[in-house]
């Protein structure tokens, strides 16, 4: 019996197999044929550009009569301060918006759901999710009104006597990673809510029925049936999260940024702007985005390794 079961599985794994659920699903393989060529064409045929992080590239040139350097570039690159500054920049950044951005989601979400008035709950889903459709130079706007000498945060703090006068939020470094992790909280907290209440949904209603029986209060049934409910959720998104933690972002960056701050605000992202485009040194910059796109894969495996290890459901 065990060797009859071990030849049919080996038959069920075979090629064979495969080309006969390939036979029999020919109709959706055909639909993804567009998505399948638009990834490849936009994501994996660009990486051919990767090659002038090896050259001293010049636009009048091309990639073939660019001269070959090696890996001087990036020799070049960690022999800067500022693109060091950039990495901790990006990654202090990263981890701000990642902590808060989950504890804030996951808080909102079981707030709702807790909710049983339907008006109130579609009301403050809406309110929370439609910054997100926001432009970021709007929302820049808004928040230098907002944390300005004269703006409404000051005002506040003056007025309750936490400080005697006004804070430069906008000017000095110490105040900049924190700004931008509210700011990304403010716009997307409500965005990424949708996720976690859409898991909320799929929950068994008689665990909570069977919480209740055995008494239960609101908390613990929280605790211990809403929060595990999620679970695998939050494992996914958290591992898709890491992956993306050399993107702290540029767009906010770069507009809230000044030089004042320059030492706080540079991304790698804006540091690839500037040696990019404004002084043309396409290949250092190049070789900037190339550094981060390996690292954050290999972020990305790790964290999935881990989530593996144990026993979590994995992206990969």
């Amino acid at each position: 019996m065990t060797v009859n079961r071990a030849k049919t599985g080996a038959k069920k794994g075979g090629i064979g197999h495969f080309f006969r659920i390939l036979g029999g699903q020919w109709q959706l393989m055909l639909m993804s044929i567009p998505m399948l060529a638009y990834v490849i064409l936009f994501n994996y045929v660009p990486m051919w550009g990767w090659i002038t992080a090896f050259q001293d590239y010049k636009p009048k040139l091309g990639v073939s009569g660019s001269a070959w350097v090696g890996l001087k570039n990036f020799q070049w690159l960690f022999g800067r301060a500022d693109f060091i500054n950039s990495i901790r920049n990006t990654l202090a950044m990263s981890v701000i918006n990642l902590v808060f951005g989950t504890v804030s989601s996951i808080l909102l979400a079981v707030l709702l759901n807790e909710v049983r008035v339907r008006g109130f709950k579609r009301t403050v889903q809406t309110v929370t999710y439609l910054p997100h459709f926001l432009s970021m130079v709007i929302v820049v706007g808004m928040a230098q009104n907002i944390f300005s000498s004269s703006g409404a945060v000051n005002q506040l703090l003056l007025s309750l006597g936490l400080v005697k006068e006004p804070v430069f939020f906008l000017g000095e470094g110490r105040y900049f990673w924190w700004l931008v992790g509210v700011i990304n909280v403010w716009k997307e907290v409500g965005w990424n809510t949708i996720i976690y209440i859409s898991a909320m949904t799929a929950i068994d209603p008689s665990l909570y029925e069977a919480a209740v029986i055995d008494g239960a209060g609101r908390f613990n049934r929280i605790m211990h049936v809403t929060l595990p409910g999620i679970k695998s959720t939050f494992v996914i998104l958290l591992i898709m999260n890491i992956g993306h933690l050399m993107e702290a972002g540029f767009e906010i960056q770069y507009l809230l940024g000044s030089a004042v701050v320059m030492d706080w605000s540079q991304t790698i992202d804006v540091f690839v702007l500037q040696y990019g485009i404004s002084k043309q040194q396409y290949g250092v910059a190049t070789a900037a985005g190339m550094f981060k796109s390996i690292v954050a894969i290999i972020l990305l495996v790790a964290a999935n390794s881990v989530a593996k290890r144990l026993d979590e459901d994995t992206l990969i």
